[in-house]
């Protein structure tokens, strides 16, 4: 008995570590084989000075953070590969990888790619849910590491920004805009709520454009409802949604998440929250 108790634990510690892929291939999209090399006559996207910017911005703030957790955040740049994607792993340290091939779609913007960026740091820091076995569970999953990319990590990286001076140059869904002037009566709040929302309509144009699907919309949330909470990756229009929700939830970005109670520092109806509470396309909450 001690012996196969033993054979059981060093398997489960044994197992994978990562959230994503080591490739590259699977991530914060599901596996693709498209290829943006440097120098591509699809590459568009961003040049490799903001690429840079941002991981920059992001890593000031986080690699902090996550040394206080007892960890060590490392942004792999790999500006080189041509991979349309980006993971995280727990092998080696608390590692990000960001493919230069996701960075060169044309339809990533820099808030687009901060977005991603904060979905893989969410990985390490979203709370719960999460996946993993018993022994080995220290990744968000795909839907909450979304939720905290806007709920958390972008209002960081865009707290002493002149948002509304960002936001002033984009093309920005009425719905959008009501639904955070609904939310967050003060104009600086309201503006990193657009810009989060927008950063969301960035990479939906991305899962559109790599299952040659129409966009997602605010207009249109995904009707469907889990039984129970999806640690896969939601439907594209599940996923903006769910970074509107996040855009739109209430709580600060100073109070911290749990990585095992999904209910604090979120918006969830348990709390009798209406607004910003993860989509139940993805998110079967507990009562």
């Amino acid at each position: 008995m001690k012996f196969l108790t033993a054979l059981v634990l060093s398997m489960a510690l044994a197992a994978p570590s990562f959230a994503c892929t080591e490739d590259g291939k699977g991530g914060f999209l599901p596996e693709n084989d498209l290829s943006i090399p440097v120098g591509s006559k699809l590459a568009g996207g961003l040049t490799e000075a903001q690429f840079n910017a941002v991981i920059d911005k992001l890593e000031v703030i986080y690699a902090p953070i996550v040394s206080q957790m007892g960890g060590r955040l490392t942004i792999n740049r790999k500006w080189e590969d041509a991979t349309v994607n980006a993971n995280a792993t727990r092998m080696g340290g608390w590692i990000v990888n960001m493919y230069g091939g996701l960075a060169r779609h044309s339809t990533i913007t820099e808030d687009g790619f901060a977005l991603v960026l904060c979905h893989e740091i969410g990985h390490h820091l979203g709370g719960a849910p999460k996946v993993g076995n018993l022994f080995n569970r220290w990744a968000s999953n795909e839907g909450q590491s979304d939720y905290f990319a806007t709920l958390k990590c972008l209002r960081k990286a865009f707290l002493n920004d002149n948002n509304a001076q960002a936001i002033s140059r984009m093309n920005v869904p009425t719905t959008l805009s009501q639904a955070c002037a609904k939310a967050w009566p003060n104009k600086d709040d309201r503006a990193i709520c657009i810009r989060g929302g927008m950063a969301g309509v960035s990479v939906a144009g991305l899962f559109a454009a790599l299952r040659n699907q129409p966009e997602g919309k605010f207009e249109t949330p995904d009707t469907n409802v889990v039984s129970r909470t999806d640690d896969a990756h939601p439907a594209h229009q599940c996923r903006l949604d769910t970074y509107f929700q996040g855009a739109l939830c209430e709580k600060s970005f100073n109070e911290d998440v749990s990585q095992s109670d999904e209910v604090r520092a979120t918006c969830h109806g348990s709390t009798g929250a209406k607004v910003g509470l993860r989509p139940l396309c993805w998110f079967k909450p507990k009562k």
